[in-house]
């Protein structure tokens, strides 16, 4: 099985690379950087994209024109910025414009691409949608712009669910809380560990192998019936 995967260069995306690959499927991983952790990995194919930029985006409309196409996409690149209330209207608007962009406007039309190629193959794809626990939780107001970006990612992959699940093909949500990744440790180092885990269920929060265990069984068309919907993993910070 092929699968492309975005974001690839490390913390969630990194571990579900990992993850395919140690279960031998073929993936395509992209990250804004030609640099990667799986040079000598057979099965392994890379490629340079900054989603922020729409012409890079366009370099993966190809992947889905080949003989053989990715049967499942997992969009798992994303931004995280800080735009205060406070902030000048230009800036906040430019930090929204560019979380959208990388965030659901460049994973939408990625989906596109692949939902269009799927059903002119007679493939039962599977897309995946890393979200947020912000998505569906909301955030601080200095990251609205994340938030949003990530529940509009819930929706529409609810979206395609309704609109395609007649062709074969199914979409799922993952929506994590904190992981223990680079930009939690960032977090840690600047308020804590106690600020992180002070609102979960467990002691302790995610490591980013969980995330991936549950992309694999969702990207491995196990679950079919359960297309369309998200799956918390957030260590019990919200119940629904």
């Amino acid at each position: 099985m092929q699968i492309l995967v975005t974001g690839t260069s490390r913390g969630i995306g990194k571990s579900i690379a990992q993850k395919l690959l140690e279960e031998g499927h073929e993936v395509i991983g992209t990250s804004r950087s030609t640099n990667h952790d799986f040079p000598n990995n057979e099965n392994y194919r890379h490629i340079a994209c900054d989603l922020s930029k729409q012409k890079e985006v366009e370099k993966l409309k190809a992947v889905f024109e080949e003989d053989e196409i990715p049967e499942v996409l997992i969009n798992n690149a994303g931004m995280f910025a800080e735009a205060d209330f406070d902030i000048s209207d230009d800036e906040w608007l430019a930090n929204w414009d560019l979380t959208l962009q990388v965030n659901l406007r460049s994973a939408g039309l990625i989906s596109k691409w692949a939902l269009n190629a799927w059903k002119k193959a007679g493939i039962e794809g599977r897309l995946v949608n890393i979200s947020s626990r912000a998505g569906t939780r909301g955030d601080t107001q200095e990251y609205a712009s994340y938030a949003a970006s990530k529940g509009g990612m819930t929706a529409f992959t609810k979206s395609i669910a309704r609109s395609f699940g007649k062709h074969g093909i199914t979409a799922y949500t993952i929506a994590p809380g904190f992981v223990n990744t680079d930009m939690a440790q960032g977090s840690i180092e600047v308020y804590g560990e106690d600020y992180l885990t002070k609102d979960l269920a467990l002691d302790s929060i995610a490591p980013p192998q969980q995330i991936a265990e549950i992309t694999f069984l969702l990207a491995s068309g196990k679950l079919k019936h359960a297309t369309g919907q998200t799956f918390h993993v957030n260590s019990g910070s919200y119940l629904v």
